[in-house]
């Protein structure tokens, strides 16, 4: 039974939320990209304001700890680290995928009912050019294969369509859309991770005190980040 502040920065999307005893009771969100860095302590601060809470009063907080983007991930696990220090209450860091799954059965349950039990699921986060970052849950939201970056080919997942329908989501999916041609391929549009996603993960780690270790915590990367030249314009 806790009151959790739950921080995603993985995506385009910064978002915060406020979590009671595992329910989402408040929730902010910034859709300015690249702005986590400028946005993100605005936004805490305006959720503890608009719901006259102090921040002395949390249990704990939970970081979505990647994959996703390299500088999302460091400036959430930063600014969460810089809270538990200050109040002196642990970690809590969950996969982002699995934040994902969790968010898609919360957004769309009515959705998920009618497919077969043997759906799998496969959040994926963009990643450079056809590469993405997945994983595979069954819809129980059982992991069913590792977190790994793969790069999408038109025949990536055959073998799986043959026998099972795969449900896509995430802003990973939307550019594979056009490679993965199957009638067993389900493409979720438009869907949108939030921090209000984590609520009864973290609340289920806290009760196992699953706490990180705030001196060694570092994100879940997956790979090397990789620093590019942007292009000049030609005037």
């Amino acid at each position: 039974m806790a009151l959790i502040l739950n921080i995603e920065t993985s995506t385009d999307t910064c978002s915060v939320a406020l979590s009671k005893d595992g329910n989402s009771i408040a929730a902010l969100q910034s859709n300015e990209q690249r702005s986590h860095a400028s946005v993100l302590t605005v936004l805490i601060d305006d959720l503890f304001d608009k719901n006259n809470i102090p921040v002395t009063d949390l249990d704990a907080v939970c970081v979505s700890k990647g994959p996703g983007s390299y500088t999302g991930l460091r400036i959430g696990v930063s600014v969460a680290k810089g809270i538990c220090y200050g109040i002196h209450k642990p970690l809590i860091a969950i996969n982002t995928l699995e934040c994902m799954m969790n968010g898609l059965n919360i957004d769309l349950s009515d959705a998920l009912t009618s497919l077969p039990e043997s759906t799998i699921f496969c959040p994926m986060l963009d990643a450079r050019r056809l590469e993405v970052y997945l994983a595979m849950f069954q819809k129980n939201g059982t992991p069913c294969s590792e977190t790994s970056a793969v790069i999408i080919q038109e025949d990536s997942f055959a073998e799986d369509l043959k026998d099972h329908k795969i449900v896509f989501f995430g802003n990973g999916a939307e550019k594979c859309k056009p490679l993965i041609i199957n009638p067993n391929a389900i493409f979720f549009d438009n869907f949108t991770l939030n921090a209000s996603h984590m609520a009864t993960r973290s609340e289920d780690l806290f009760g196992k005190k699953c706490f990180e270790n705030l001196a060694y915590f570092e994100p879940f990367y997956l790979k090397d980040f990789v620093a590019t030249i942007p292009k000049r314009k030609v005037l």
